[in-house]
């Protein structure tokens, strides 16, 4: 006796069934449509062994161009290694580079500038026989020049130094002004004499720079040049001077007696030393010690009257020497 199947069980045994047949009908359906694609075309084949046996090419690009001569020149130090190393795996040898060159104007190729100026004053020192009549006094210096290097440049300077006399110079010549009857404005005799020297001077000097830092500096410099020495004398005096509006007034004034000058080539040397307070900076404080020795041709004394020439003071045709401190700046 067969059991009756229950509504449900017959309504599960229907969807599984239903399932399965819509799963199989797709399968069949995907089969036939790749197989149908394959008969209709073939697909290309690629053959990579032989895309492998082709040689690369490695030329450059035609339309990659190098505007610069530095890529140029990298270009050719890379093939040139490429070609004659024996790793081409390598990479091509890095550029040399060499100090910075400067092609101005005013500059030189190590990078000092081409032109200087110097501007300073100081005091002046007699030395040897000059100390016997002169007495230390003060100067000034202006010069301008060209470096041709870092070391080595060249200054042409003007330096006026001035000096004064010593007390015993003054008291022999007032003693001889007086003996040839010398008297003041007044008609009396002089009771009373000044007076002082000055030598100023055109010379050409060699610098050379031995020892240099970014603060500090030292050279050493020599020149020639032409040398001008003046001895001025002079006793007191009553100036009047007169004004349209004012009158007329007096005032003290030296009156110059006598005066001599000698002309004559020298020479000066010596040391100096220079400090910069930023190492940016163009200009340098300096301070310098020279010596200097004049040729001046001597002149007999004579007062004689009987010559076409009265010298009094012949210590000023004498050679002279003297050292000039200076302070100053360069730029």
């Amino acid at each position: 006796m067969q059991t009756p199947i229950s509504r449900s069980r017959l309504s599960n045994l229907i969807g599984r069934t239903a399932a399965v047949t819509f799963l199989a009908a797709a399968g069949t359906l995907g089969l036939h449509a790749q197989q149908s694609a394959g008969t209709a075309s073939s697909l290309p084949t690629i053959d990579l062994k032989a895309s492998l046996a082709a040689p690369l090419d490695l030329s450059t690009p035609t339309d990659l161009n190098y505007s610069s001569s530095v890529g140029t020149e990298e270009t050719a130090n890379a093939e040139t290694f490429l070609t004659n190393s024996d790793d081409a795996s390598q990479p091509p040898p890095r550029r040399r580079y060499s100090r910075p060159n400067y092609n101005d104007s005013r500059t030189n190729p190590d990078g000092s500038s081409k032109y200087t100026f110097v501007a300073g004053g100081g005091f002046t020192l007699p030395t040897g026989g000059s100390h016997n009549y002169l007495s230390p006094g003060w100067k000034f210096q202006v010069g301008g020049g060209r470096n041709f290097n870092k070391t080595l440049g060249v200054l042409v300077q003007f330096d006026y130094d001035h000096f004064g006399f010593q007390t015993n110079t003054l008291n022999n010549l007032l003693a001889i002004y007086n003996s040839l009857g010398a008297t003041d404005q007044n008609g009396n005799p002089l009771t009373q004499l000044g007076g002082s020297s000055h030598v100023w001077s055109f010379t050409v000097d060699p610098v050379i720079n031995y020892y240099t830092s970014d603060t500090w500096g030292a050279y050493v410099t020599a020149g020639l040049g032409f040398y001008h020495k003046t001895a001025n004398f002079t006793i007191p005096g009553i100036g009047e001077s007169c004004d349209p509006f004012y009158g007329c007034f007096q005032y003290q004034a030296n009156q110059t007696i006598d005066k001599y000058t000698s002309n004559s080539f020298g020479l000066d040397g010596g040391i100096g030393f220079t400090y910069k307070f930023s190492r940016f900076a163009g200009e340098r404080f300096f301070a310098e010690a020279r010596y200097v020795w004049t040729d001046n041709q001597p002149r007999p004394f004579d007062i004689s009257g009987a010559t076409s020439y009265f010298n009094a003071f012949p210590q000023n045709s004498a050679r002279t020497t003297y050292i000039p401190v200076t302070f100053g700046v360069r730029f």
